[in-house]
């Protein structure tokens, strides 16, 4: 293989002359910019003649001050320069010792690396030790794409299918690499059964923070261990059965299917379940801003949001008449759904079969004015502004400022009020049906407006009953040709604690983040991914100009809340819940209850709520928010090696941030194609003789993705090294080098499950390999690019 030349230098970010005030804090000084003192001699001429001694001996001093001020801007300029030559010098050396990290052959044997021996540490080499490392692979072992038995690279000619819905680059678009040859040998060891998604190792964490046997001094944080457990207490659960819900039918009222109603009034039966029981069955409300709008304040305000509802019964779009409507092949199973379900309140089938159809009938007419995402952007339906009043007069039939009100208790609002529509059509329409259906006079002592509304609250409180209800539910689904994903028990219930005890989570995840060492990683891949920019042959320079005056006016901060809340605080905040370790159900509504507070807070909070679960970094306003859950162990923990966090959770924000900054990059840059293709030829010669034949093509949304994985291993390991120069010492696992700690922990975690894994065409760790080629930090590899010539013209200075 040639010689090829990697630039890793970092730059001083560039800001456009028309950049604003708030974003210009990020320019460097101006170090060579020396301030120029004048004065004017014709000032001195123009005095009065009458005062000439005086002026003899205003002109002796002035010139003493000149002659005092030229002293000064000279030692000024010189203290500047000085400082210029101390800053220059610094950068220099970062650059050089990036240089030589690359570059420059070992003369002398590597020392022998110090082990972690903390209990994290232990935890993650046993981990470690599982997995293979890709120094020891045979190049066959790259045939295989993060443990699958997919073969990348053949001359089959299938197709592996369609790309992520939703995906920036290129929606839908099918990939050219191809399935298995039958009988091809899987190479992988690694299953796919032990690749876990971030979300999941979050979640998994946080399990294990709630299953801790340690007592807890505060309440609040005990409740919410107590309501993890009663969720896992199943046995309870299923004892209760369907008693807890017929209970709660008795306190709102009754109901007609059971013969028992005493005609409570629709709006107030409707702001009740909205309130108490986070149950929306005509029209879905949250808080959210209007992204239309536009504000001089980093903060935009926020409004209540009306849409139209998570309808039961299925529905389908016809683009045709531009209307939807009950699937015609579901109704019959979904009848027999909503008839077991009756049945297992103990109704008989003879009395609810006639409430079952007003339901299904209820339901359809209200689906006729349901429209897809898509078909209202394209109308203009969404972030509709209105009034309350405005809103009332357009949909009588429902009490607005009422229900708005009992919803949002305890802030105030007024029929003068703003809220957004994103389906006003539907809202109309839904008023009209709510009219049509109370002034049925045939059918008026049915209460099938209340029976409607019920049995969208037993849906809501499904998943706290017992198991024969999601049995049934799950059936329906199979009976549709939809094969749900079984969701482990103590996921369920993680989830669901989340839901109400957000805070609590959040202060514990947040007693347990390394912040200077999150915040330290957080800020060198940042700096270093800036740098990469500036290696970017661009096809249009104003995009580049731009682009690059956006990104330096980036700052990437660790999510973290504003404002600590401490557990005293916690403990008040939750002093009028009360858990019960063995009525989930209970525990369950006053979890739907803390639920709709923390939609009520939401609307006059002025910060961004933080999300407990989130895992990739976002933007809001001039800052890049990297979450807490990014820093959680395996991928992370204070203890790790540097070398370990850097290959994982480093290289993993690294190609979030280019995801997210970069989304489009590949139309915009002639890098990213050549680097693409410059990488696949190696892939090509190096895997010839492992199996794969065949010639091949990338398409953009590939080329994209091998650079951004390519591009976030050298940022990772860059950032990785100037972590090391405050620091030059290291711990290590399993006795590996540090780079190859580094790297090994690259190849670990570089499969996780995101949205844009289906279009990386090659093993990531292959890239290993190039890397390698063109360093001297690596051990031997089995596999090795160096043993394939690949010329000049095929890579020319891209890597």
């Amino acid at each position: 293989m040639s010689e090829t030349s990697i630039e890793l230098m970092p730059q001083l970010p560039v800001l456009s002359s028309s950049q604003p005030d708030s974003e210009k804090v990020l320019q460097p000084p101006a170090l060579f910019q020396l301030p120029l003192t004048t004065q004017d001699p014709q000032q001195l001429q123009q005095q009065s003649q009458l005062q000439s001694e005086l002026q003899q001996q205003e002109n002796s001093g002035a010139n003493l001050e000149q002659l005092a001020e030229s002293v000064c801007v000279k030692h000024r300029s010189l203290l500047l320069l000085l400082l210029g030559i101390s800053f220059f010098t610094a950068v220099s050396g970062l650059i050089f010792y990036i240089h030589h990290i690359f570059h420059v052959e070992k003369q002398t044997p590597m020392p022998p690396v110090t082990p972690c021996l903390s209990q994290a540490c232990q935890r993650a080499a046993a981990r470690l030790s599982t997995f293979a490392d890709p120094f020891t692979q045979t190049c066959d072992h790259f045939l295989s794409k993060c443990g699958s038995d997919t073969i990348l690279l053949t001359s089959g000619g299938r197709q592996r299918g369609q790309g992520i819905p939703g995906h920036p680059q290129n929606q839908m678009e099918k990939s050219v690499w191809t399935q298995t040859p039958k009988g091809e040998k899987k190479v992988r060891g690694l299953k796919e059964g032990r690749l876990q998604s971030r979300k999941t190792l979050l979640l998994q964490y946080l399990k294990g923070m709630l299953e801790t046997n340690k007592n807890s001094h505060s309440s609040a944080v005990q409740k919410t261990m107590d309501f993890y457990q009663s969720c896992l207490n199943t046995s309870s659960i299923e004892a209760a059965g369907e008693k807890p819900f017929l209970a709660l039918i008795q306190k709102l009222g009754g109901w007609p299917v059971s013969g028992i109603w005493n005609k409570t009034d629709f709006n107030s039966t409707l702001a009740l379940l909205m309130r108490d029981y986070a149950t929306f069955p005509f029209f879905n409300l949250y808080v959210g801003k209007d992204p239309n709008e536009t504000t001089s304040g980093v903060t935009k305000r926020r409004y209540i949001q009306i849409d139209q509802p998570d309808l039961l019964i299925p529905i389908e779009w016809n683009s045709k008449t531009e209307k939807s409507g009950a699937k015609a092949e579901t109704l019959r199973p979904f009848l027999a759904l909503c008839q077991k379900y009756l049945a297992l309140l103990g109704s008989p089938q003879t009395t609810s079969t006639i409430h079952v159809y007003m339901f299904i009938s209820l339901s359809s007419e209200l689906a006729v004015a349901a429209s897809p995402l898509q078909y209202r952007l394209l109308k203009g339906q969404l972030h509709q502004h209105m009034s309350i009043e405005e809103l009332q007069r357009q949909a009588p039939a429902i009490d607005w400022l009422g229900c708005l009100q009992a919803v949002f208790h305890p802030l105030s609002l007024s029929k003068d009020d703003h809220v957004l529509l994103h389906n006003l059509p539907y809202i109309v329409h839904m008023s009209q049906i709510i009219n049509k259906w109370q002034n049925k006079p045939d059918i008026s002592n049915s209460g099938p407006l209340h029976t409607y509304m019920l049995l969208n609250l037993l849906h809501t409180l499904m998943p706290a009953m017992d198991s024969r209800f999601s049995e049934t539910s799950k059936a329906f689904s199979g009976a549709l040709g939809n094969d749900d994903e079984k969701i482990p028990r103590w996921k369920h219930c993680v989830l669901a604690a989340e839901r109400g005890f957000d805070s609590v989570l959040i202060h514990l995840l947040k007693n347990v983040t390394a912040h200077r060492e999150a915040e330290k990683m957080t800020e060198d891949v940042f700096f270093f991914f800036k740098s990469k920019l500036h290696q970017l042959s661009w096809v249009d320079q104003n995009y580049s100009q731009l682009f690059t005056d956006k990104v330096n006016s980036l700052i990437p901060r660790l999510w973290t809340p504003i404002r600590t809340s401490g557990e005293n605080e916690l403990d008040l905040l939750f002093s009028q819940v009360n858990i019960s370790s063995h009525n989930f159900f209970s525990n369950y509504i006053q979890l739907l209850t803390l639920w709709q507070n923390r939609r009520s807070k939401l609307l006059i909070s002025p910060s961004e709520p933080i999300d407990v679960l989130s895992v990739t970094p976002f933007p809001l306003g001039n800052e890049v928010l990297v979450p807490m859950g990014m820093f959680i162990p395996p991928l992370f923990h204070p203890t790790y090696p540097r070398a370990y966090n850097y290959g994982a959770a480093g290289f993993l924000l690294a190609k979030d941030i280019f995801h997210l900054l970069l989304p489009e990059i590949h139309s915009y840059s002639d890098t990213v194609p050549a680097v693409a293709e410059c990488l696949l030829a190696h892939y090509l010669r190096t895997t010839e003789k492992a199996g794969r034949s065949g010639v091949l093509t990338l398409s953009a949304s590939q080329q994209q993705e091998l650079w951004v994985q390519y591009s976030a291993l050298e940022v990772a390991l860059t950032a990785y090294h100037q972590s090391l120069i405050p620091h030059s010492d290291d711990t290590s696992l399993l006795g590996l080098s540090h780079t190859h700690l580094f790297l090994t922990s690259f190849s670990q975690m570089s499969c996780d499950s995101d949205p844009y894994q289906e279009f990386m065409p090659l093993d990531p760790a292959f890239l290993i390999a190039v890397f390698c080629a063109r360093s001297n930090l690596c051990p031997a590899m089995q596999c090795s690019v160096k043993n394939y010539h690949i010329s000049p013209q095929s890579c020319g200075s891209f890597l």
